[in-house]
């Protein structure tokens, strides 16, 4: 049988009677919008990221959104990111009227690169956007340094990296304040839409609260611009459920991360991601390398593997962000990885002999492109 890229089929089918009850106590509660379940969620989410405060946000491009208000970004300021991302992070950059200034990235981490952050820095600049692709920390000592040193706040994109972990503390617990998506292809992703918020700055908990209300200080008396950004009652009810599996999910995740990085050493033509001494990466996508991308997934598709592109083109290359001035070239590392990703499949119910298929199917590959 071919083998997925990813599916959410058997993990689903497992907690659905487990979820229905859930469900049903929601509807029981009529906490559809908000409500106790969220609220669970939230104090259930903090505890496992060993954070003060967590403010569930109806998907991840509004907890970037919000975490970036809450960071004092306004029209007309810079924030410095990183174009091999997903959009989200950059449009949540937009939607405040400020400017997206990119770095290069880190070949070792497909993160922010500290060596290129310094020189980005200009008296505009108001926060720094880290992005942990695949589910691998970045570098963020480095980072945090200079932006300690420049008065600059920092704030995780971890819609990749829950339960990832830099120097033993986990992401999404470093910045003043960060942001995640529960989008349901997430390690820890919900059965819709769903995000958050996390923090341990108490006045910027209140503030996100308050954002995604309506900017209610009490009913009916808005204090300030505000959004309707709740979660969804039911999503943080299977949040809850899905959160208590996610640690044994994401070792099933390194488990064969492990297997792959064994199985694929030393191939021609295949690159592979260095796993750092420093991280506890959890592979929400596993990549590989190859110049000749095209050819390598039509082949792999014949060998009956499915892969996916995360992300074909980088963001300072979309036609949306022509206005920027950042043309092709200058950011030379995140095109050449933008051209060579491959994603091979990873999902925690793949069985070892599926494991072992994709391996096989990727050394012979391997060799046909010789």
């Amino acid at each position: 049988m071919p083998i997925p890229f990813l599916s959410l089929a058997e993990q689903t089918q497992s907690l659905k009677a487990e979820a229905l009850r859930a469900l049903e106590a929601v509807i029981d509660s009529q906490g559809f919008a908000n409500g106790p379940a969220v609220k669970a969620f939230e104090e259930q989410f903090a505890e496992y990221l060993g954070v003060r405060h967590v403010v569930g946000v109806n998907n991840g491009t509004t907890a970037l959104h919000a975490s970036l208000i809450c960071a004092g970004v306004k029209a007309g300021d810079e924030v410095i990111t990183v174009s091999h991302t997903w959009i989200s992070t950059v449009w949540a950059i937009s939607y405040c009227g400020a400017r997206p200034v990119f770095t290069d990235i880190d070949s070792s981490t497909a993160g922010m690169a500290p060596w290129d952050l310094e020189r980005r820095i200009t008296p505009k600049t108001r926060a720094i956007v880290v992005v942990h692709l695949y589910g691998h920390p970045v570098d963020l000592d480095p980072i945090l340094q200079i932006a300690e040193r420049r008065g600059l706040p920092v704030i995780e994109d971890a819609a990749q990296s829950i339960g990832a972990k830099y120097k033993g503390k986990h992401t999404g617990s470093f910045g003043l304040v960060n942001a995640t998506s529960f989008y349901p292809g997430k390690n820890l992703g919900a059965w819709g839409e769903g995000g958050a918020v996390m923090t341990n700055d108490d006045a910027i908990a209140a503030r996100a609260r308050l954002l995604r209300d309506h900017a209610q200080a009490s009913r009916h008396h808005h204090v300030e611009l505000g959004f309707n950004w709740r979660m969804d009652g039911f999503q943080g009810a299977v949040l809850s459920i899905k959160l208590r599996h996610l640690d044994g999910w994401n070792a099933r995740r390194r488990e064969i991360a492990e297997r792959y990085r064994s199985g694929l050493a030393n191939l021609p033509k295949i690159r592979l991601l260095p796993e750092n001494a420093w991280a506890e990466p959890i592979w929400h996508i596993f990549p590989v390398f190859c110049q000749e991308r095209d050819e390598f997934r039509r082949l792999l598709e014949a060998h009956g593997v499915s892969s996916g592109v995360h992300y074909p083109t980088p963001v300072h290359l979309q036609p949306v962000y022509e206005s920027l001035g950042v043309t092709r070239g200058m950011l030379p590392e995140a095109e050449r990885m933008a051209n060579e990703e491959v994603s091979l499949p990873m999902f925690p119910e793949l069985s070892d002999e599926q494991v072992e298929a994709v391996i096989h199917a990727v050394r012979q590959v391997s060799q046909q492109l010789g």
